[in-house]
């Protein structure tokens, strides 16, 4: 097992504090950092996918890590130096705003070719056809169910397992059919879907504050 650095490790220890019920799921969350922190060491993405409210989580966790949480992420002066090249006004203006981003991407967005596969080929499929069009080897899907057991989910964990990209479960107390696929699946305490939720929240933040902490960090 791997040991989280001490400014890490104060991110868990805070969910922990804030959340004592996730004791249970301290080891699992950790693994799950690993899993993300080594996939985007290597220059990977993260996948991510869920149904409803578990959608909008997937949104949610794509907006942190693709632009600052907490931790500004400017770009280097390399770069800073190319878009001033390029532009001198613009460039410069682009310069101090654009931020680094660890990619992620939610496979519940896409409108025009999610409702297009839907109607076309297969309502089932929408998460798998995406994760087969943008995964590559080494990528990670995170995906999100609170019973564990959307079959959209788990598809595009069949083709994600296919492809070798790790799978992170995130669901409730019962993992579902999900958590017999997943690599890892961080099941959160409870067995109400709104409950369940509710602690998805806290565990996805602490990822999004770890990886950040580990890549734009000082």
């Amino acid at each position: 097992m791997n040991q989280l650095e001490p400014r890490l490790q104060k991110h868990v220890n805070l969910l922990m504090q804030r959340y004592p019920m996730l004791e249970k799921n301290k080891q699992d969350i950790i693994c799950a950092y690993f899993i993300m922190e080594e996939c985007y060491k290597q220059g990977g993405k993260l996948l991510v996918a869920g149904n409803g409210g578990s959608a909008a989580d997937s949104e949610h966790i794509a907006g942190e890590l693709m632009k600052r949480f907490k931790t500004p992420r400017p770009v280097s002066e390399e770069f800073a130096r190319k878009l001033i090249a390029v532009d001198s006004e613009k460039g410069a203006a682009l310069a101090r705003n654009l931020e680094c981003s660890l990619m992620a991407i939610p496979l519940v967005a896409h409108e025009a070719l999610t409702t297009a596969y839907i109607n076309d080929v297969d309502g089932l499929g929408v998460f798998a056809q995406q994760l087969f069009g943008f995964g590559r080897e080494g990528d990670v899907f995170l995906g999100i169910s609170t019973s564990g057991n959307s079959k959209n989910v788990i598809n595009a964990a069949v083709v994600a397992k296919a492809m070798g990209i790790k799978i992170i479960g995130l669901t409730g107390a019962d993992g579902g059919e999900l958590s017999e696929i997943s690599d890892i699946t961080v099941k959160a305490p409870e067995r109400e879907t709104y409950r369940i939720q509710e602690l998805h929240l806290p565990i996805y933040h602490c990822w999004c504050l770890m990886l950040e902490d580990k890549f734009f960090g000082k």
